[in-house]
């Protein structure tokens, strides 16, 4: 009895390891974003500033002027977060 449940558990798995595999990430219907100011780690923002020239070149974390995406409503709760460049 053990051994065929042992089979039947390594057959399951041997055929639902390919299924699993083409299974892609979860879309998320109507899914917002804000930038938010001020949260940032160096290297890490979104785009581009008056003080840098693009995404991923910022130089100092939690840069005022540099923002990142978030979820629409979030910034509000993130401490240090704006919604507006200081």
């Amino acid at each position: 009895m053990k051994t065929e449940l042992i089979v039947a558990s390594a057959m399951l798995a041997a055929l639902a390891t390919p299924i699993a595999a083409f299974a892609g990430p979860a879309a998320v219907p109507n899914y917002q974003a804000e930038k938010c100011y001020g949260i940032a780690k160096a290297g890490l923002n979104d785009c581009q500033t008056a003080t840098h020239s693009c995404a991923g070149t910022s130089t100092k974390n939690m840069d005022p002027a540099s923002w990142i995406y978030v979820p629409a409503g979030t910034c509000a709760k993130i401490a240090g977060g704006s919604n507006q460049p200081a």
